[in-house]
């Protein structure tokens, strides 16, 4: 059935109900009239009422150019209803657009809302969304650095999911000494398999439980580097290969490692660089993240890079005397930027801050 075409008699936007017909003039008004963020859920809106069966979006751009992907609207409305059922969203539950409608997060968000028939608000997509309302929310989607930043607020939501990164140790941690009512869960996904198709709570768990659970219906496996693929027929046509290196726990559950292609081979041994970032989440303040340089003996040298100019000594010496990390895992050397390279989505773009060091 085509049930993209179908509007849940239970949507309402920005606290009013609409039929299709009156959603297609509130979208053509946001385009003419919205600000810029409201001009993105306008298109979308239009995108998706004008009765074609696929729609066009890009990649986010984080691992390269960003890319036009053509997607069945009837495997966006598969997701939002796998997710509607791990969550155990129901009609008139009340949600919130906080992430820019130009990125396939942002557009699954609205189309929960029409398909599952929750009551959605529009805010502008900024580092703190929930300073724009006062409103309690059952359901929504953040990313990292909006969860960090919405810390004194997170009462005023029940479920929350955060995507588009990894969540920082240091960060689940701060999380979890403050706060005790909302549950917070970290997902795996990407463009291709419209948003996520794993999910994993934030919770006090020792590290052999921290892994990601898949949505009813996707099955996994791995190809010979150890890479997850994803067999998931409501959202893909196609098998989806990653480069994410997982630790495979069976066909519903793995740990992530991290990108194939940011793997470093130091001396024969390989090091994941978001694993080792993972463990200086605790220690340093700004932003970083972890890399490889040629190297003559070693073949690749272990490299940090962090945005801003801290006291490099200082820095190293904290790393050294940092338990949880192997001898093979401390940098070698430490560079600084006056800022990173980033996505129009604010993720950062590492090959990109690379080249602008001199090493």
């Amino acid at each position: 059935m085509e049930t993209y075409k179908i509007l849940h008699d239970q949507f309402k936007f920005n606290g009013r109900s609409y039929s299709k017909e009156e959603l297609k003039v509130v979208a053509y008004s946001l385009v003419k009239e919205g600000e810029e963020y409201e001009k993105a859920i306008g298109d979308f809106l239009i995108d998706w009422l004008n009765g074609k069966s696929t729609l066009t979006v890009n990649t986010s751009g984080s691992t390269g150019k960003p890319k036009p992907i053509v997607l069945q609207k009837q495997h966006m409305v598969n997701s939002a209803h796998a997710t509607g059922t791990f969550f155990e969203l129901q009609a008139n539950n009340s949600a919130l657009l906080c992430l820019p409608a130009t990125y396939i997060a942002g557009k699954m968000m609205l189309v929960r809302a029409m398909v599952l028939g929750l009551a959605i608000d529009c805010v502008n997509p900024s580092s703190y969304p929930l300073e724009e309302t006062d409103k309690l929310y059952d359901f929504v989607a953040m990313v990292p650095l909006q969860f960090e930043n919405s810390f004194e607020k997170l009462n005023k939501i029940k479920k929350l999911i955060v995507g588009g990164a990894p969540v920082a140790h240091q960060l689940k941690q701060r999380f979890l000494k403050n706060t005790k009512h909302t549950k917070v869960y970290e997902t795996y996904g990407m463009t291709e398999t419209i948003t996520h198709i794993a999910v994993k709570p934030i919770l006090n768990q020792t590290a052999d439980m921290d892994v990601f659970t898949t949505l009813s219906g996707v099955k996994i496996s791995t190809d010979k580097r150890n890479c997850l693929i994803i067999d998931a027929p409501g959202v893909s046509s196609e098998l989806v290969y990653t480069n994410d290196m997982v630790s495979l726990i069976s066909q519903s559950q793995f740990k992530w490692l991290g990108r194939f292609d940011n793997v470093i081979n130091s001396g024969g041994v390989k090091l994941f660089p978001e694993q080792i970032e993972s463990k200086l989440a605790s220690i340093v303040e700004s932003r970083f993240f972890i890399s490889g340089i040629p190297d003559d003996k070693l073949g690749e040298k272990l490299i940090l890079i962090i945005e801003g100019y801290p006291n490099i000594v200082l820095l190293q010496n904290k790393i050294e005397e940092l338990a949880s990390l192997d001898k093979f895992e401390i940098p070698k050397r430490i560079f600084s930027v006056d800022s990173f390279e980033e996505t129009s989505s604010g993720k950062i773009q590492r090959k990109a801050t690379l080249d602008k060091i001199a090493f």
